[in-house]
């Protein structure tokens, strides 16, 4: 069903590098160089007047956005909140041998939506984790990854959430383009097209009629 939004509504984008894209965090409205700001273009067109922000910070994992929820999601009102994470958590698995378990995880990330739920009506788009490999220990990314994707499903089931499958999205473009380099140059950060196809499925998403 389409997007119903107040007059003056807030839009929140959360997340981590992904979602941040080099936003600027002295003005208040920047909504950095990625995929938020490509939505909020469409957005903005079919919703005038909503007030779009994003607060993606790089290098994220779950626990930080716990850390940091009430400050910069809830104290927001947001009535749609927009949220993708996970991809850290299973990076630093690999890189710093750092674990986070799925189950755990899912927890975090279910008590963050139902603290978000109790106070207020706020509809949600949930946003698969994804790695597009670039390398063959990328692929191995995937014992850890993928759980995560399960989970973040069966929380957009749980939330009545609307759910961007971007994994396959993603992936399935890569073959397309020839390579994973031309989505996503290290196996994570969105190039340019990469940034515009996830753009592009959650304007379709949330303004679906």
């Amino acid at each position: 069903m389409p997007l119903v939004l107040p007059p003056g509504a807030t839009v929140l984008f959360q997340g981590d590098s992904i979602t941040d894209a080099g936003r600027d965090r002295q003005a208040h409205t920047h909504l950095g160089g990625g995929y938020a700001a490509l939505a909020a273009e469409r957005l903005l067109t079919a919703r005038p007047g909503v007030t779009v922000l994003n607060r993606g910070v790089s290098g994220d994992r779950v626990r930080d956005l716990r850390a940091r929820w009430e400050r910069d999601t809830v104290a927001h009102r947001p009535a749609l909140l927009s949220v993708m994470a996970g991809v850290n958590d299973t990076w630093r698995r690999y890189d710093l041998g750092e674990p986070s378990p799925a189950d755990v995880w899912e927890e975090d990330y279910r008590q963050l939506l139902t603290g978000l739920r109790e106070r207020f009506d706020t509809q949600l788009v949930l946003i698969e984790p994804f790695v597009v490999p670039v390398t063959p220990e990328q692929w191995d990314w995937r014992a850890d990854l993928d759980p995560r994707i399960h989970a973040v499903r069966r929380l957009a089931d749980e939330f009545d959430a609307r759910l961007l499958a971007a994994d396959g999205l993603l992936n399935q473009a890569a073959r397309a383009a020839g390579g994973p380099e031309a989505i996503a140059d290290d196996g994570v950060h969105p190039t340019p097209l990469g940034h515009r196809l996830l753009a592009e499925a959650w304007a379709d998403l949330v303004l679906a009629s």
